[in-house]
């Protein structure tokens, strides 16, 4: 009988340092705390961004809103031209504002039927020697014309 107590205090001894170890390590470790710190900024920050998510919502509700706002304000200024054209009998005004894409301030130039538009500036003179060719200036042999003048 003695063996058998002698044998059941060294398990119950085995079994207490275990759990003595276990609980020791998970209040004295380092990395165990380190890991528990994590955690918490984890949720902290999770928490910060649920808010900012919020925020952002509102925000974006907020200005959708308002462009809706100025899209019903703008048809009624459109309206209101559109009317007002009509009750002065303006036919031009009221032609231009019906086209899509254009806007006011793309209107026809007084212009006479035998008048031709002004040239849209060349980058490049004529020829292949010109002032913004990739080799004027390079060759020392030749000499240059000069560029016709506009």
């Amino acid at each position: 009988m003695e063996a058998n107590t002698q044998l059941t205090f060294a398990i119950i001894g085995i079994v207490i340092g275990i759990v003595i170890g276990i609980v020791g390590y998970r209040l004295f470790s380092k990395s165990h705390r380190e890991i528990q710190k994590m955690r918490q900024k984890l949720l902290e920050r999770d928490h910060q961004l649920a808010e900012l998510k919020g925020g952002m919502g509102e925000n974006l509700l907020s200005i959708q809103q308002r462009l809706n706002n100025i899209r019903h304000e703008a048809d009624q200024l459109e309206n209101q031209l559109n009317d007002d054209a009509s009750r002065w009998q303006l036919e031009g005004v009221s032609s231009r504002l019906d086209v899509p894409g254009q806007d006011a301030r793309s209107q026809p130039t007084d212009s006479t039927p035998g008048e031709t538009p002004p040239s849209v500036p060349r980058d490049y003179a004529d020829g292949s020697s010109g002032t913004l060719s990739e080799d004027f200036g390079l060759r020392d042999n030749q000499e240059a014309p000069q560029p016709p003048r506009y």
